[in-house]
């Protein structure tokens, strides 16, 4: 992480120029360089370089610029006055920041995985098995991968995530076509409600949306729900999804659970959840297949 820090010193970088600039500095031979993942896809090097930056930027040390880019941080800036003889995970555990994220990874392992949460198989992989260690390391992947989602729609421009909104319920079978939902959304301001989609192919019900892309810590209170409810009983409708890059206040929850149209709410961490499962933004890297034992092939 240190060496990847050290080149934003410079300004501002572009990660394919990280890789190349430090596998000259690290004196990589030709046959180092060629290592591929498994997947074919990436080599091993330029990996690291990717999740070196990724960590350094939740702890605050570095900040995309665009697409492919990203610069020091005054506190980067402060890291590297300090002469540390190397960064790694321990040393970022003193920003609040990459602490947040830890504890966000474990939680988000924990809420997808039930059978994970009764064992820490970081803590000890001698005692884990195999496919243990291979799902606990899956699930951390992808709760990396949901925060970098999230970082990227608060980056994007506004109409990005009404877009994305679209593309995800499509994903998840509402509406007839694209076309349709686009008629449907990008009507911020409208009476307090920022689009409707049909429910269905057919167009048999609507569901009333509200979509608010909120810093995290900018939570939804609960004068917004009521606010949401008065829109939809205008619209003379029953059911409304209310969707928010931040999160819902306790008051908020109860309040949409004990009116009386049904209101569902997504926040941040539930919608980066549904983008990985319905594969909106990201893409499957790799595939790998768990193999056993054949029994009615020997009997």
């Amino acid at each position: 992480m240190l060496p990847v820090l050290k080149s934003a010193a410079r300004g501002e970088v572009r990660i394919f120029n990280v890789v190349e600039l430090l596998a000259d500095e690290l004196s990589l031979s030709s046959d180092d360089r060629a290592v591929f993942l498994p997947s074919g896809k990436q080599t091993l090097f330029a990996n690291r370089v990717h999740w070196a930056k990724t960590y350094l930027g939740k702890a605050g040390l570095i900040e995309l610029t665009r697409r492919g880019y990203f610069k020091i941080t005054e506190r980067g800036i402060k890291v590297l006055q300090s002469s540390p003889i190397k960064i790694d995970n321990n040393y970022l555990k003193q920003f609040e920041e990459f602490r947040k994220f830890t504890d966000s990874a474990e939680k988000y392992i924990s809420g997808i995985s039930k059978p994970l949460e009764t064992k820490d198989f970081s803590a000890s992989k001698d005692e884990a098995t195999p496919d243990e260690i291979m799902r606990s390391a899956h699930e951390k992947i992808n709760a990396a991968l949901a925060q970098e989602l999230l970082e990227r729609i608060l980056a994007a421009p506004p109409e990005f995530f009404e877009r994305l909104i679209i593309n995800l319920l499509l994903s998840m079978g509402y509406g007839g076509s694209v076309t349709d939902a686009g008629r449907a959304l990008g009507r911020s301001g409208d009476d307090g409600v920022d689009g409707v989609i049909d429910q269905d192919a057919l167009g048999l019900d609507q569901v009333y949306i509200q979509a608010k892309r909120y810093a995290i810590g900018n939570n939804i209170g609960a004068g917004a729900i009521r606010d949401f409810f008065g829109s939809l009983d205008r619209h003379k409708a029953s059911k409304g999804l209310f969707v928010t890059t931040s999160t819902f206040s306790s008051s908020a929850r109860d309040t949409a659970q004990f009116l009386s149209k049904r209101i569902v709410l997504v926040d941040g961490e539930q919608l980066t959840k549904l983008m990985i499962r319905h594969s909106v933004g990201c893409r499957v890297e790799e595939t790998i297949y768990f193999k056993k034992i054949d029994e009615e092939f020997f009997e």
